[in-house]
């Protein structure tokens, strides 16, 4: 697995290791949930031997952005983004692959529309089109599946922080948030998504669960944590949602609220 260490590959090597499966981190250290560790980066040669299947979740971006990740150097971002998963994808020709793509394959779409893995896709952000590139990529080779995953919230490995820490903190210094609304999942029911993928048909799956306004979740968040910040207003704009059958087909069951309220709690008690 590459991107191991991350925020969203912590939660995937924890679901693979729980699902009985060994797991070998590519990259600069090994995961604290264990397995083993080979040395790796994105462009370099990968240390593929003796491994059955590829999961591939790393992405050299700006630190806390996705889409605008290129930041000042949107060359270097598809070098190493885009050359350095095809390069990987060539080098895992014949294992079964698993691509951590994004919902941003989707930018661009007009609001209303049912977000379905079979539409026609043209993203407006450099981001999204790397990683349609590399569907497309993965497609050619002859199999391996596409994951698109929205937002992935959820209690953090040590040392890390969650994906609402700043949101958190700056409601709790008292400052003016800005009313937003997104689409979530937790991390645990995308790592068990991946696992239901490595012996699924080829071809792209969509994973989303929830549908969160930022008003609604600081709400929660003031009761457990005890933070007392202004709350913003509903957001009025709601965000196209994901269609999730082909993977819910698979028996793929995420826990909505139920897994909302166990990480907030958690994150409230590391406060």
């Amino acid at each position: 697995m590459t991107g191991a260490t991350g925020l969203v590959g912590q939660f995937i090597v924890a679901g693979l290791l729980d699902n009985g499966h060994d797991v070998v981190a590519l990259g600069r250290a090994p995961s604290s949930h264990g397995g083993s560790h080979r040395p790796w980066r994105l462009g370099e040669t990968a240390p593929l031997q003796d491994c059955e299947a590829l999961v591939h979740a790393a992405f050299a971006h700006v630190p806390g952005r996705y889409r605008g990740g290129e930041g000042e150097d949107p060359d270097g971002f598809l070098r190493a983004n885009l050359e350095g998963t095809l390069r990987l994808f060539k080098e895992a020709r014949g294992r079964r692959i698993v691509f951590l793509s994004s919902r941003a394959v989707y930018d661009g779409l007009p609001a209303g529309t049912p977000l379905t893995e079979d539409l026609p896709l043209s993203p407006d952000s450099l981001y999204g089109q790397v990683k349609l590139q590399a569907e497309g990529a993965l497609a050619r080779l002859g199999g391996g599946v596409s994951l698109r995953a929205t937002g992935v919230y959820g209690p953090p490995a040590p040392g890390q922080r969650h994906k609402w820490a700043d949101l958190f903190d700056a409601f709790a210094r008292g400052e003016a948030i800005a009313p937003a609304c997104g689409t979530e999942v937790h991390g645990a029911d995308l790592a068990q998504a991946v696992a239901l993928l490595l012996g699924a048909p080829a071809g792209a799956y969509n994973c989303s669960d929830l549908l969160l306004d930022r008003r609604a979740l600081l709400e929660r968040w003031s009761l457990l944590a005890g933070a007392k910040g202004v709350l913003p207003a509903a957001s009025g704009k709601a965000p196209n949602v994901m269609d999730c059958t082909r993977l819910r087909v698979l028996g793929w069951k995420p826990r909505g609220e139920a897994a909302l309220d166990d990480a907030l709690r958690t994150m409230a008690r590391a406060v």
